[in-house]
């Protein structure tokens, strides 16, 4: 659906303009680290928390619509975070090179390469050998909480006290500034058809998902801010995605 494309899509993006641009004027971090704090303020814990609770309050109907943000979610915030960070005056030297840098770093990336295959290997309507779809699921359940687990381990004996007011913006833009501008733009803007209009505002209040806690390990920048977002969002998200639930789900 094209309308929830541009509803979801285009919330995510602006919310992540404006979340950028404020790390930048506001919080004065660079590139690379702005770019991850708006990645923690509209990447969603969709994947692992989205698509159940969509299967679950909207049926299989419901999974469509989820999976969709999901794969367009990763597919474009991880390449642009990549890019961002990769193009970091701070990281590079060689001007000529960055954007072929950037480039292959988005291509090697372990988070957009999959869900590139995923999209590809759909579109020929062909399944999988039951022993490599049985191996990829085995995979695929253990990512969630095995990622969850190295957060923990990073966490432990760090004070969450650490850069609060910047962690605390960012878990402001995940639950509730993102949600209120994709409902602005699927319910009144785009005029979503309904129930995918409703799983695009719910995917747009999750927290945030551990992914942010991947990119940011990968290259060894906001760290510690990005550990704390997702436990703090997730932490919090048990109210406001009560809230949702019970007013766009319940009506």
């Amino acid at each position: 659906d094209p309308t929830f494309l541009a509803a979801y899509g285009g919330g995510m993006l602006a919310v992540y303009a404006a979340a950028l641009a404020l790390a930048r004027v506001v919080f004065k971090n660079g590139p690379a680290e702005a770019s991850l704090f708006a990645m923690g303020g509209i990447f969603a814990n969709s994947g692992y928390m989205g698509i159940p609770l969509a299967l679950v309050a909207f049926g299989p109907a419901g999974t469509l619509p989820a999976i969709v943000a999901t794969v367009f979610m990763t597919i474009t915030i991880v390449a642009i975070v990549t890019v961002l960070i990769e193009t970091d005056p701070r990281r590079r030297t060689e001007g000529a090179r960055i954007a072929r840098d950037a480039a292959f770093a988005v291509l090697r990336s372990p988070l957009v390469m999959p869900a590139l295959l995923g999209v590809l290997w759909s579109l020929t309507g062909l399944g999988l050998p039951t022993p490599v779809a049985t191996f990829l699921d085995l995979l695929g359940a253990a990512a969630g909480p095995c990622a969850l687990f190295a957060i923990g381990l990073f966490l432990v004996g760090k004070p969450i006290r650490q850069d609060l007011g910047e962690v605390g913006a960012m878990v402001a833009v995940k639950l509730l500034v993102h949600p209120f501008v994709t409902w602005v733009l699927a319910f009144h803007v785009f005029a979503v058809e309904p129930q995918w209009a409703t799983v695009a505002v719910v995917m747009a209040a999750l927290p945030s998902g551990a992914n942010c806690f991947v990119v940011a390990q990968h290259y060894g920048v906001y760290v510690q801010r990005a550990s704390s977002g997702i436990l703090i969002s997730t932490l919090a998200s048990v109210v406001t995605v009560s809230l949702v639930f019970s007013f766009w789900v319940g009506n």
